[in-house]
Formats: structure tokens, sequence, C-alpha cells
């Protein structure tokens, strides 16, 4: 065999068998490496079953009673109290929640709101509320007999207002049409104003106010001798600093919110709470709803917009709710009241009186 050929077939066999020797090599370290490769580590499914968490204890509730007439207080009590919040003892719907009839098992009737559970951002917050307002103590703010917390769910405990709402008094023509039911006389509009003025004026005047946020008819309660209540402190804050308390969110409801509300300044303040007075003194006047146009001139106007033109026209008498007889009214108590209202309802804030001032204007339109 040629040389020439015998080196070409022996560098060919090398080749080959280098070739064979280092796939060899590689297949023997690729398989120590899968060996010795730790195990990934097991994923947990995000779609797994939870348990369903247990039901509350009804036995167990962080509780708190600010007034003697309330010898026991928790979550079975009340729970039993209101048939488990049966939606045939609901007398009202309120700021964060629904409000039920009870009678407790010792006799004592009460009024129960039962809190949504966003109402509150944590317990300790709304025990801290409770209690201040559990405190407050005046013939025109309804009294919060207490508190019960159980798991997420809160209620306060109010003493009964026999009457119900000033709205239902106002607007309700089935309760107003029934036997006994009478048009609310102008002496008596003008008592339940006085009331509320009184009410806010205490608010307003404790040491550190209090501020309301959301006045209008169907947070008022009227008892027994139609003396009023204010009920529903669901948007309250407390006010530390300046008179005035920082918030984003737009309080209160849509017809009794001051201007200022419209330019983005949703700070509360003592002086929102006197423009939805002043609109509340229109409304129990005219019984005109706030949200509602009212006709003037052949236009569509607000309410507070109607009420200044036909004051400034000395139509004061004409605004009076037709059902109310006009041998009731004296035209310069009636024409004292509609400038009081006109001066709550000023679009600048710092020129609104002061609750106070409100009451010392109210004494002197004879009752």
């Amino acid at each position: 065999m040629d040389r020439s050929l015998q080196a070409v077939i022996a560098a060919i066999l090398s080749f080959f068998l280098v070739s064979v020797v280092l796939a060899f090599l590689i297949l023997i370290c690729k398989s120590t490496k899968k060996s010795t490769r730790p195990n990934p580590p097991q994923i947990r499914s995000l779609n797994r079953t939870q348990p369903a968490p247990n039901p509350p204890d009804l036995t167990t509730c962080d509780s708190a009673a600010f007034d003697p007439s309330l010898k026991r207080l928790d979550m079975a009590e009340l729970a039993a109290a209101t048939k488990n919040f049966s939606s045939d003892l609901i007398i009202g719907d309120g700021s964060f929640g629904i409000v039920y009839k009870a009678t407790l098992s010792y006799g004592v009737t009460v009024a129960i709101k039962k809190l949504d559970p966003n109402a509150f951002q944590g317990l300790r917050e709304f025990r801290a509320e409770m209690e201040t307002l559990g405190k407050l103590r005046h013939d025109n703010i309804i009294k919060i007999l207490g508190f019960c917390s159980s798991g997420v769910d809160r209620v306060l405990i109010y003493e009964f207002i026999e009457r119900g709402s000033l709205d239902q008094w106002l607007y309700d023509e089935e309760q107003e049409n029934s036997v006994g039911r009478l048009t609310l006389s102008w002496d008596t509009r003008k008592k339940i104003v006085n009331g509320i003025a009184n009410g806010l004026a205490y608010l307003h005047g404790l040491d550190t106010p209090i501020i309301h946020r959301d006045i209008k008819a169907s947070n008022v309660l009227l008892d027994s001798d139609f003396e009023p209540h204010i009920a529903d402190f669901g948007l309250a804050r407390q006010v530390k600093e300046a008179h005035s308390h920082v918030s984003t969110q737009v309080a209160g409801t849509m017809g009794y919110m001051p201007p200022e509300y419209r330019e983005g300044n949703t700070a509360a303040t003592v002086m929102a709470d006197v423009y939805s007075f002043g609109i509340l003194m229109i409304e129990i006047a005219t019984q005109n709803r706030p949200n509602w146009p009212v006709r003037f001139e052949g236009k569509d106007v607000g309410l507070v917009e109607w009420a200044r033109k036909m004051v400034a026209q000395n139509r004061q008498i004409e605004m009076i709710y037709q059902k109310i007889p006009n041998k009731e009214l004296i035209e310069d108590e009636v024409k004292e009241y509609f400038r009081i209202a006109c001066m709550c309802t000023n679009e600048l804030s710092k020129e609104r009186p002061v609750m106070s001032q409100v009451v010392e204007l109210l004494s002197r339109i004879s009752s």
C-alpha cells in the first residue's frame, strides 16, 4: 500500500477515535451535572381552596355602654332583638349602615345601626370615635347608648326617637294623609329650626369642635314633642387645629353641600355645617327639596338662587309652604327668618355667621 494512502487512513481513524472519546466524556459530564442539580422548588397552587373562616362567636363582643339603660350588651342580644337583623325591622338607611328598631330582652326600645364593614378603618379607630361620640349629651343631639363589635360586625345602639325623620314629615305623602297626621305648623317648624341650631352650636362649641358634615332633613329625628335630634354621625369629624379637617373625601349630600366644594376645597369646617343648616332652613319653610330645581319667572333655578331672588322682590310670604295658613304667619318674622337663612348660605364662607350667632338671631323670632 502506498505510504501516502496509509497516512491518510491513519489520520482519519485517529480523528474518529478522538471524536468518540470526546463525545463519551461530554455525556459523562452532562449526566453528572443532572445528578448533582438540586430539585426545583415546588410552587404551591394559587388556586387551592382556602378554608372558610369561622363565623363570629355571638357571645364574644368588644362593647361599651354609655348609658345605664343598657343592662346587657353583646352581639347575641342585639341579633335576637332585631330577629337576626330582619328587613321587617328596618326604620332607616343612614351613612354607612342600616338602622333597625329593636326591643332588648329587658324591655328597652332602641335603634340599632349595623355598620357597613368599610365604615371605619380599624377597631382602634372605631372604639375611639364611638367613645368620643358616646359622651355627647344635649337635648338636640341623639344619644349613642353603646356599641358592640364582633369580627367584622360593628353595631351602634342609639336612643329610639318616636316620630322618625324630619324628611318623612316633610315629604311622605302616605303618612301625611294618614289618620292623625297633619302638616307641620309654622310654629312647629320654627321650633325644629331652633333645636337644630342649638344642637349644632353645641357641637361647634366643644373644646374640640365636632363638625357633622351631613346636615339634612333625613338626619334630623323628631321626638313625641317634635323636638329635633341631630343624628347620623357617620361623617362627623373632630377638629383640633384651625377649625378645619383636611379631607380628600367630599362629604355631604347633593343640594346641601357648600359652594366651596365645587372649587375643590373639601376641608371640613364649621362654616360648611352653617351653609347646610341655611339650606335646611329654606327647605323647612318652603318644603322644596334642595337638589330639585325651582321655577322662577319661567326658568328652573337652584333653591338658594330662587330664595335670594324672592327675598329681593320682598315676596317672603309667598315662599312659605302653601299648606301653611297665612293666619299663622307674621310678615316681619318671616322676613327675618329668610334673612338669617340667606346669611347662612352666603357664597363666601367667611361671611357666614357662626352657629352661636345664628342661635341668638333665631331667638329674636317669636315662638
